[in-house]
């Protein structure tokens, strides 16, 4: 059995992927019954699309694999907490759980007391040291 560990690792390998191509650095994969069906980072600027977040790339990736809209049974791993935007997407597509690395308390979901679906399940803190630490270094050096 897969740990929350090994599936926020490769999370985290999508992150970097995105610091490559000097995007936010934030990643996401999508399991279902312990597969990997989507994997995702942002692409906000060589999409030059503000809603080109890891989270929204890998829900109409899963979606596609799948070929419904609806993602129960599934489990979105991401390295940062989602935004509002992101946080109604994977509600509507009723996505069973939600593990994040690091919170995001300026712009995420969970501090505006917003919610996912009632049965979405949410856990935080999964490599959170290391979900948090690349997004710090991404922005310390932009300063």
């Amino acid at each position: 059995m897969f740990t929350d560990e090994y599936f926020m690792k490769m999370a985290l390998s999508e992150a970097e992927i995105a610091l490559e191509k000097d995007e936010v650095p934030i990643g996401c994969v999508v399991v279902s019954n312990n597969r990997v069906i989507a994997r995702a980072h942002n692409l906000t600027e060589t999409l030059n699309d503000v809603t080109a977040h890891a989270e929204m790339q890998a829900i109409t990736s899963a979606a596609n694999f799948l070929g419904g809209k609806y993602l129960k049974g599934c489990t979105i791993y991401v390295t940062l907490e989602p935004c509002i935007m992101c946080s109604g997407a994977l509600s509507w597509a009723q996505i069973s759980k939600v593990v994040i690395g690091a919170r995001d308390e300026q712009r995420g979901f969970i501090n505006k007391h917003l919610s996912l679906h009632p049965k979405t399940e949410i856990v935080t803190g999964i490599m959170e040291n290391e979900c948090s630490s690349i997004v710090k270094e991404f922005f310390k050096s932009k300063r």
